[in-house]
């Protein structure tokens, strides 16, 4: 590759979007990656038999399940173009129960299917213009695929940026993911050293402890400084992950367990305290002990000023954001049932019309509604914040007449349905933001050509998102286990969706007063009657009637 060349509009599309998946902190949820891969999404289709053979899962569930994946794998050139990909749709029309014959297919299939699936959108990639993938596609499937494998958010924002400062073109972001799908799990030894160790003569008969002198010169054989620490030594844990990160993810979950552990002791309740980095053999820094937060974000406490008002009458808002609590940072297990517990307690009701075996999903496809609803005004929001043309254009001059983030969006949807291009600030530093601004414009574009197309589209995303967190609750509660396949892929991609959903049902009652149930039904109404006779506009999805017909 020509390092000189600039990449295309094409290629810088897929790169930021990459890099927009790959990014834990600051990322608005609207930009975050929305679901799991095909050849998860399968992985979890074949697991959830045996937990419907168990009743954790109901047979409703499973077939809703199925039936919703194989409208997903139909596109993924990834499943191939003839042999494979009819294998997998015509057995997704029937049922997989536990023990099948079906099933043993499936699981046969997966196998088959792994081996160069990357490759297959490699191929797809590097086709003439107008046969290759939408690049919005493009980068969802390779970086949700990456995801899935076990590679770390964090390792992969770097590589993404290394390739971007290289300029490289989407053939070449996908050729070395090619190489990422292909390289095997490697051997980690990574150092957790401990602030406090209660009954450590226990520990020491461990073959993985080391004392506080070994701790001390290991850190120092490798340059690292070991200043700071005095405690009770630690644990050399060896572990097989994809990258550095990846393996200090699995330290934390055996720091989780050891804590959990040591909170039951009859003495000594404050634990065991492991200090707040670890080492990992080989990389240059420590890593954080703490787990990043998974996104979920409730920008209306601090807009609303409600962050510190907690005296007074409680609400089920009150009581559904304590619940939900540990969807950020929390243990795997707490995470899954305190989230789903909080969507059941604000969108279900004892009169909700249940058929056979859907249990409470209705909560997870009303949260979806709520959510649709609230994408286009907060894609557009950002998006008239960061129309910053030099010197100031009409468009620019109307925005900062606005008074209301509703006026700004509806100034910028009315610019992109005029065919304007907004203009976003060309810093050096804030590069892969324009890019991702740029690409962000173009769907919203789309959004606004086809309202009703575009939103059905997201509510169904956000509908599939929801239900997988309900069965992985259902698992955690009824099946008593936090190691179902799509676990972690689950909160991370749910825990953003989340925190939107429960932003807007705070923002909801904080400043009309408006009921979660109320809301959800508002939502629902909406994507019905979105840019139809009533003139109901994308911007105005979630506010309330009287309102918009002031505008």
């Amino acid at each position: 590759m020509d390092q000189t060349t600039p990449p295309d509009e094409y290629d810088r599309h897929v790169l930021a979007r990459m890099t927009d998946f790959f990014t834990l902190d600051g990322l608005p949820w609207p930009r975050r990656l929305w679901d799991i891969g095909s050849l998860l999404a399968l992985e979890e289709l074949h697991e959830a038999g045996a937990w419907e053979r168990q009743h954790v899962l109901s047979t409703a569930a499973v077939d809703w399940q199925r039936g919703e994946l194989s409208r997903i794998v139909g596109p993924d050139v990834g499943l191939g173009a003839k042999d494979l990909r009819r294998e997998v749709t015509t057995l997704l029309r029937s049922p997989l129960p536990d023990p099948s014959p079906a099933r043993r297919r499936l699981l046969e299939l997966i196998h088959h299917a792994r081996p160069g699936y990357m490759r297959r959108w490699a191929t797809a990639a590097a086709l003439p213009e107008a046969d290759r993938p939408r690049p919005e596609r493009l980068a969802r499937m390779v970086a949700a695929h990456l995801l899935d494998l076990g590679y770390d958010a964090t390792y992969l924002l770097n590589w993404a940026e290394g390739l971007s400062r290289r300029n490289a073109s989407a053939t070449d972001v996908v050729d070395a993911a090619v190489a990422l799908d292909e390289a095997p799990p490697k051997h980690f030894a990574v150092l957790a050293a401990f602030a406090s160790s209660p009954e450590q003569s226990i520990a020491q008969k461990q073959s993985a402890w080391l004392g506080a002198r070994e701790v001390s010169a290991w850190l120092t054989a490798r340059g690292h400084s070991p200043a700071g620490l005095r405690g009770g030594g630690g644990f050399l844990f060896h572990v097989v992950a994809r990258d550095p990160y990846g393996a200090a993810a699995r330290v934390r979950l055996l720091l989780d367990r050891l804590v959990a552990r040591s909170s039951y002791l009859r003495s000594a309740r404050d634990g065991i305290k492991p200090y707040e980095r670890m080492w990992v053999d080989g990389h240059p820094t420590p890593i954080p002990i703490a787990s990043p937060a998974r996104g979920a974000d409730l920008v209306s406490l601090v807009k609303e000023e409600h962050l510190y008002q907690v005296d007074g009458t409680r609400s089920l808002i009150d009581d559904a954001l304590e619940l939900a609590a540990p969807i950020n940072r929390g243990a795997v297990g707490p995470a899954v049932a305190g989230a789903w517990a909080a969507v059941e307690s604000l969108l279900s009701h004892p009169d909700d019309p249940r058929p056979e075996g859907a249990g409470k999903a209705v909560a997870a496809d009303r949260l979806a509604a709520i959510i649709a609803c609230a994408w286009p005004r907060a894609e557009l929001t950002a998006l008239a914040h960061h129309h910053r043309p030099v010197p100031p254009d009409a468009l620019a001059q109307e925005i900062k007449a606005c008074t209301t983030n509703r006026d700004r969006s509806h100034a910028v949807a009315a610019a992109l349905v005029g065919g304007q291009s907004l203009v976003f600030a060309k810093k050096k530093t804030q590069a892969a933001r324009v890019d991702s601004d740029r690409a962000a414009m173009d769907r919203m574009r789309v959004v606004l050509a086809e309202p009703r197309k575009s939103l059905a589209e997201a509510t169904k995303t956000f509908t599939i998102a929801m239900r997988r967190l309900y069965r992985m609750r259902n698992i955690v509660l009824h099946g008593g286990s936090t190691h179902s396949v799509a676990m972690d892929a689950a909160l991370r991609i749910a825990a953003p969706l989340l925190g939107a959903g429960l932003d807007r049902l705070t923002h909801g009652l904080l400043t009309e007063g408006i009921e979660p149930l109320a809301l959800a039904a508002r939502a629902e109404i909406a994507l019905q009657l979105v840019e139809g006779e009533t003139g109901l506009s994308v911007v105005d999805l979630l506010g309330p009637r009287s309102a918009q017909t002031s505008r």
